[in-house]
């Protein structure tokens, strides 16, 4: 058990470093954006670019997954996928742009913008063009020419951000004109291997094979998707820019618990798939859940405790993030559990996935996608953006738990509950200081972050939380176990 475990540790560096590099580079863009734009013209984006991620969904509308299904007929999908991209997403993209200036109203961001959304389609177009040849390099295990693309990418929009703001002044709109390019790029990149198998023309048997796997993806990616970024543009609705703006900053710094939940996913499902015909395989899994919350948990204490003091960090006599936006770091700690429960819904996704029985995903995504909304219509006229955040840890609570209920009924998997509520336990009781801001103060707040944090591991080894084997596994990975009896 344990050298599978230590397998899907290993497996989670590995294929998540890349999309990590990416994101973390991506992250450090954040700090450049407090300091050169506004909360009003930075919510504005992140309202945006909420909208590209959701219509991305459309414009791919599954393809790039339909395609990996059938990869070994590439010779007549590959053409049909990517004939098919091409011209419903040239369709939408030519409706936006030339309805930009009703969209934007319809957005929520004000005609005087109609110019994001043409850039908006634009990128749209292109990163939907990009989605099959990249699975392909998926398909294909060229993970190294993938990643460097990837990383690439964002490397080439990093230095175009800082150009267009800082040295061009082209504030905002600086923004959508880095990525365009980023994006053009990735797709020069990814298209140039394979251009000879290129064509727009589709064979419609083909195309239809194809539709048939790709759109009852749709709903289930949407769903996924509205959890993610529905609450900015309802925040743009029922708040205002500003209020997005310091949102979007504050939620982008659970960043820490993205990562480690990204990572874990990439390695997971091989990981799931390729022991579910061990006999131990239902225990390996339950296994893997308690040790997720035990370190995620521990995870989310650590960043819910210093993250205003990162946040407030003075590098060259400037805190890395501007003080127009600190007034949103409070939500930081929701964000992050958030994210844990996220990771929980990923691990219950080893049942559901296989059995086969993708509609529990569908069903999950669409209760998580409906609860969300609602609970942003109810909690943000009240409670702002303390509101928003709330609404995305419900939801995606109600994720894990609609995705636990249709797994256990047809693949029981032992999850060690009592463990978990143990873990959970000592983490809302250490929590509890970040509920009443003030009750720590200078010192005494200091010494009690650095004490719970190490206590936490502590508490669950001295208070028989361990079993007898992991206690031998921990004391043959210290040096500490016991030679063999002559």
């Amino acid at each position: 058990m344990f050298k599978d475990i230590r397998s899907l540790g290993k497996e989670s560096f590995i294929y998540g470093f890349s999309t990590i590099a990416a994101r973390f580079l991506n992250f450090l863009l954040l700090p450049f954006y407090t300091h050169y734009l506004s909360p009003a013209d930075y919510g504005i984006g992140a309202a945006v670019f909420s909208y590209i991620a959701f219509f991305n969904i459309l414009y791919h509308y599954g393809m790039d997954q339909a395609y990996m299904r059938y990869f070994d007929e590439k010779e007549r999908s590959f053409p049909a996928a990517f004939a098919g991209v091409f011209w419903v997403s040239l369709a939408f993209t030519l409706v936006l742009a030339l309805n930009a200036s009703r969209a934007a109203v319809l957005a929520g961001i004000g005609a005087v913008n109609a110019r994001l959304v043409v850039y908006a389609a634009g990128i749209l177009f292109v990163d939907a063009l990009s989605a099959v040849p990249f699975a392909g390099l998926r398909m294909e295990h060229k993970a190294l020419s993938y990643s460097l693309i990837r990383v690439l990418s964002i490397v080439i929009n990093m230095a175009l951000n800082i150009l267009f703001i800082a040295r061009l002044g082209f504030g905002l709109e600086g923004i959508f004109m880095a990525n365009a390019v980023s994006s053009l790029f990735a797709l020069a990149a990814v298209l140039y291997p394979c251009r000879r198998a290129l064509s727009l023309k589709t064979e419609k048997e083909e195309f239809k094979k194809l539709l048939v796997f790709a759109l009852p993806l749709v709903p289930a990616g949407l769903g996924s998707m509205a959890v993610q970024v529905i609450d900015r543009p309802l925040l743009l609705k029922l708040a205002d820019s500003s209020a997005v703006g310091i949102y979007q900053a504050n939620y982008r710094l659970g960043i820490f618990m993205m990562l480690v939940v990204g990572m874990f996913d990439a390695a997971w499902r091989p990981f799931f798939i390729e022991r579910a015909q061990k006999e131990n395989a239902r225990e390996i899994f339950a296994r893997v859940l308690t040790y997720f919350v035990f370190g995620g948990a521990w995870l989310a204490l650590a960043v819910s405790f210093f993250i205003g003091d990162l946040a407030k960090f003075a590098v060259f006599s400037k805190p890395i993030i501007h003080q127009a936006y600190w007034g949103g770091l409070s939500i930081v700690p929701v964000i992050l559990w958030g994210y844990f429960f996220n990771g929980i819904y990923i691990n219950f996704l080893a049942p559901v996935i296989i059995t086969k029985n993708t509609k529990a995903i569908m069903n999950a995504a669409t209760w998580g996608a409906g609860i969300n909304i609602i609970a942003n219509l109810a909690l943000i006229p009240e409670f702002g953006i303390t509101g928003a955040a709330w609404a995305t840890f419900i939801a995606y609570f109600v994720m894990a738990a609609e995705l636990y209920g249709a797994g256990r009924k047809i693949y029981a998997v032992p999850y060690e509950f009592r463990r978990i509520s143990a873990v959970l336990a000592v983490s809302l009781l250490f929590s509890l200081p970040l509920f009443w801001p003030g009750a720590l103060q200078g010192g005494a707040w200091t010494l009690y972050r650095f004490s719970a944090l190490a206590a936490y591991p502590c508490i669950f080894i001295l208070c028989g939380f361990l079993f007898d084997d992991e206690k031998a596994a921990l004391r043959e990975y210290l040096g500490l176990a016991k030679p063999p009896t002559p």
